[in-house]
């Protein structure tokens, strides 16, 4: 489920994650449906994942990075901006409820970077490697669940490959 997750948190850090610890709940299928994370960065930074299977009310993905010198929070897409607010509460429009609703703009996008790289016979912003630390992260996720323990990256046995 946390995949992407991993992929963003390595974006917004502009670090490579360097341990994990992962505590779960387990759902009536037997697996995992609700985790926190926690990341150590390279860089001495720290993040928290927190994720659910479905959230009833839609696609539910927020990010807000905290630090010394400030805050920035980005909030879920809705079909529109509107909140209502009276005395039972304050209102609004659900989050976009399916994530190709979310993020078909950002599919374009890689798309289009992708045929201008190979245009350009450049490489593209993101490459094999980048597909492949998430799922070592993942992979780090599972063994801290299982041994109920921080995991650093370099336990696992990965092969990376290397740029061209």
């Amino acid at each position: 489920m946390t995949i992407h997750d991993f992929d963003t948190a390595r974006y917004l850090s502009g670090s490579e994650v360097e341990e994990v610890y992962a505590a779960a709940g387990i759902g009536e299928a037997g697996d995992v449906d609700t985790a926190v994370i926690m990341l150590r960065f390279t860089n001495g930074a720290i993040g928290t994942i927190d994720n659910s299977r479905k959230a009833i009310y839609g696609y539910d993905q927020r990010v807000e990075v905290f630090g010394s010198d400030g805050m920035v929070q980005a909030h879920n897409n809705t079909p529109d901006n509107d909140i209502y607010s009276n005395a039972d509460g304050v209102h609004s429009a659900k989050p976009l409820y399916f994530f190709l609703e979310r993020y078909m703009e950002s599919f374009i996008a890689e798309l289009k970077d992708f045929v201008q790289s190979i245009q350009e016979d450049t490489n593209p912003p993101v490459v094999g490697i980048d597909g492949h630390i998430p799922v070592v992260i993942g992979m780090a996720a599972k063994k801290s669940y299982l041994e109920n323990r921080p995991v650093k990256l370099s336990e696992i046995e990965h092969p990376v490959p290397q740029p061209a």
